[in-house]
């Protein structure tokens, strides 16, 4: 019942014996030769553990690891690795004192199919008895996982008319068991079928390879316009057919090959067409096609064969796949009245070779045109008319400028808002165009040499059509040119080619009936003068002799290049003078100081000298002047600005009127009149002494009023209001009030005398004085 197998080295024997049923494998993985405690130099290498998964006796003993070492104390063993102390945790465990290893927990292969373990020998107190040995545990597979399909289901597609053998699509299962045993070796096989329409076809049309899972065509007959689709029954099954199945589904489209080629129906169609008329639909016609619909296997496609004037086209609906005819030229009934039209249709991808051969099919369409009173046409549009600018009114411009397709009479007309300048006339009658009044270049409306009108014609039916009028003009020689400057200077002496009047033209007309300019002299004034061209449009007017310093009038005669050429003389006044080292002509003085002949620097100095002397004895006399005035002034003389002859008494100011008269001189003659007394004085004092003369300089004008103020303030006998305004006598009949009626009819705060502003700087000092602010 038991027996040990002995495993001989040169250096140790590990003995394995195994016990039948009562006891575990014993395994010596420390033994050594001899009796003493040598250590091997080598390890045996343990033969893997196997152990079946999903074992149903648990615990379940493995094996036992034993040391055959005599050690006075007990041995412990212990085992790590994963499935002890590592994940997977709590596999496996080890009986530390008989060294007895169990597996706790059913195994599962497809998780972890083997685990390495390490143990141990050990003293009581933890101390290595022996080096470490691995223990390799295996799991044993056993059939436990079925077979499963990747895709259901699966999708595949085969032509309609396909041969036998023809591959139609792979498919493919997996099986979790172990793939190096039988429990995961697979075979395929196909256990139903079903068409699409149902029972449309009822042998096997398709085989599958039980190995690898191709599947593929073992009939003829798939016809897509019979049968659109087959879905098939898949079966797996692993141990090679005999283990574990699945089922799958598989479904496969037949597509469809284009072996139908279109036909009309009907073939003959008869369409109405209005002339003059493009781009819009004349008719359809329709084509029948057993092919997929909305592939190009169905899709037709149209040509027309005889259509030799491009009046027509066709396209296809993608919708209908019907044909559009359609007019893309205007038709003209009066040029043909009928059109038989050939069409033929095919499909967008070629014919299959395995298409019944029918031939193409042709409809015939008959279009009639329908007749229509058309618009009149232009021969032209625009209208284009070249003419110069001068024509004469009345000039035929344009003839037989429009005719009409229905031979009907014609009327025309300018339209009035396209001819702003109304230079156009036309015959109502015939359309000759005739200009009205002559043309103008210069015309706002003229751009580019180019006049822009319209004309409207319109026939019997009072169709009518309008065209451009485009009018060419041509510049023709109206106005002669104008010299320009006409006034000018020429430096005396100097280099001859340098002095000269540089002139110029001005002409209204365009190029070319302008520039270039010729400048001439007439041969009788040409005897002190001459002119040279410079360019096309300047000339140099230069003297022929050293002239005097004095004016001349020149006669320049300027021709254009026009056709014919106008010309026109002009005066040109030139002043010949003497210049400065700019070339620019100096003042007279500076003409004299300039010449050779003037007076020499010295007595220049002397001059400005003298000059300056007399300057400075003016300036002295006039200070003089003033100084005795100052101090011989006159009695009677005007304060600021002169004397007065009529007046006996001080005045402010020499003016002619400045008092209110005799009334003022009454009042103060009177005790003062109707004014008040002051209070703050006692009555019938004497009054101090005023100031009587007004001083000389008028500068002084301030101390002499601040005087006659202080001398007031002090008055008892004033009004408190009537300050330093007492004057004996003003002037009589002055329109205007005097000074010291200032105040007489109101109080100081009612009075305004900004007007004193008014009167000059000198009287600003009086109005400051009397500022209420």
């Amino acid at each position: 019942g038991g027996g040990c197998l002995v495993f001989a080295h040169a250096c140790m024997s590990v003995s394995l014996c195994v016990e039948k049923e009562l006891h575990p494998q014993v395994l010596h993985p420390w033994r050594s030769r001899g009796k003493g405690l040598v250590r091997v130099k080598r390890d045996w290498i343990i033969p893997p553990i196997r152990v079946s998964e999903n074992s149903k006796q648990i615990p379940e003993t493995l094996v036992q690891i034993k040391s055959d070492k005599i050690f006075t104390g007990e041995v412990i063993y212990k085992l790590e690795g994963p499935g002890v102390d590592q994940e997977p945790k709590n596999l496996f465990e080890i009986d530390d004192k008989t060294g007895v290893i169990r597996s706790k927990r059913p195994l599962d292969r497809e998780k972890y199919s083997s685990f390495s373990l390490k143990a141990f020998a050990l003293s009581p107190s933890g101390e290595r008895l022996e080096n470490p040995t691995t223990i390799k545990i295996v799991v044993l597979d056993q059939n436990d996982n079925r077979p499963v399909f990747l895709h259901s289901p699966f999708v595949g597609t085969v032509s309609e008319f396909s041969v036998p053998g023809t591959s139609v699509m792979t498919v493919t299962a997996i099986d979790a068991d172990d793939p190096v045993t039988e429990n995961a070796v697979l075979s395929y096989s196909i256990i139903g079928q079903e068409s699409i329409p149902p029972n449309a076809i009822t042998k096997i049309m398709f085989g599958i390879n039980n190995e690898t899972g191709a599947i593929y065509t073992r009939d003829v007959g798939l016809d897509r316009e019979v049968v659109k689709e087959f879905k098939l029954k898949l079966q797996v099954a692993d141990m090679g057919g005999m283990g574990l199945t699945s089922e799958g589904v598989a479904i496969i489209h037949v597509s469809d090959i284009n072996n139908h080629a279109p036909q009309f129906s009907p073939d003959l169609y008869s369409m109405t067409a209005v002339e003059n008329r493009n781009n819009y639909e004349l008719g359809r016609v329709n084509v029948t096609d057993r092919d997929d619909t909305g592939t190009g296997n169905w899709e037709a496609r149209y040509s027309i064969g005889n259509d030799h004037g491009g009046n027509f086209a066709v396209h296809t609906d993608p919708i209908t796949n019907q044909g559009v005819l359609t007019v893309v030229k205007p038709l003209d009934y009066e040029a043909q009245s009928k059109y038989h039209l050939f069409l033929e249709v095919e499909n967008l991808n070629p014919l299959s070779s395995k298409a019944s051969r029918l031939t193409s099919s042709i409809a015939t369409v008959t279009v009639t045109v329908v007749n229509e009173n058309e618009a009149p046409r232009f021969r032209e549009d625009p209208i284009q008319i070249e003419v110069p600018e001068s024509v004469q009114p009345g000039t035929l411009l344009k003839s037989n400028i429009a005719f009409d397709p229905d031979n009907s009479d014609l009327r025309y007309d300018i339209a009035i808002s396209r001819d702003p300048e109304s230079w156009l006339d036309i015959n109502r009658d015939t359309g000759d165009i005739t200009a009205k009044r002559k043309f103008n270049m210069r015309s706002p409306h003229v751009k580019n040499s180019i006049y822009t009108a319209a004309v409207k014609v319109t026939d019997a039916g009072g169709v009518s059509a309008v065209a451009t009028v485009a009018i060419a003009l041509k510049e023709t020689n109206d106005f002669p040119p104008q010299v320009f400057p006409l006034t000018g200077f020429v430096c005396r002496g100097g280099s001859r080619s340098r002095n000269g009047l540089l002139l110029t033209a001005v002409d209204e007309d365009l190029p070319p009936q302008a520039a270039p300019f010729l400048f001439q002299i007439p041969d009788d004034l040409s005897a002190n003068w001459t002119i040279t061209q410079v360019n096309d449009t300047h000339a140099m007017l230069q003297p022929l002799v050293d002239l005097e310093v004095r004016d001349y009038a020149v006669t320049v005669l300027v021709s254009d290049s026009g056709s014919p050429a106008l010309s026109a003389e002009a005066q040109v006044n030139v002043t010949v003078c003497l210049c400065d080292s700019f070339r620019d002509c100096k003042s007279e003085a500076g003409a004299i100081l300039g010449s050779s002949v003037g007076i020499n620097f010295i007595a220049l100095i002397i001059i400005v000298a003298s000059a300056a002397l007399l300057l400075l004895l003016l300036l002295l006399a006039v200070a003089l002047t003033a100084c005795g005035r100052r101090h011989h002034i006159k009695k009677g003389t005007g304060l600021l600005i002169g004397e007065s002859e009529d007046d006996i008494r001080d005045n402010v100011f020499n003016y002619d009127e400045q008092g209110g008269g005799e009334e003022d001189e009454v009042r103060l003659k009177h005790g003062l009149g109707d004014h008040p007394l002051r209070k703050d004085a006692p009555h019938k004092l004497p009054s101090p002494t005023y100031p009587r003369r007004p001083p000389a300089d008028p500068t002084d004008i301030e101390d002499y009023i601040n005087d006659g103020l202080e001398a007031a303030d002090h008055d008892p006998n004033v009004p408190p209001y009537d300050t330093a305004l007492i004057y004996d006598y003003e002037g009589d009949g002055s329109l205007a009030g005097s000074l010291s009626s200032i105040a007489s009819g109101s109080s100081d705060g009612d009075q305004d005398y900004d007007y004193l502003n008014d009167w000059g700087p000198r009287f600003k000092k009086l109005a400051n004085m009397y500022d209420p602010r």
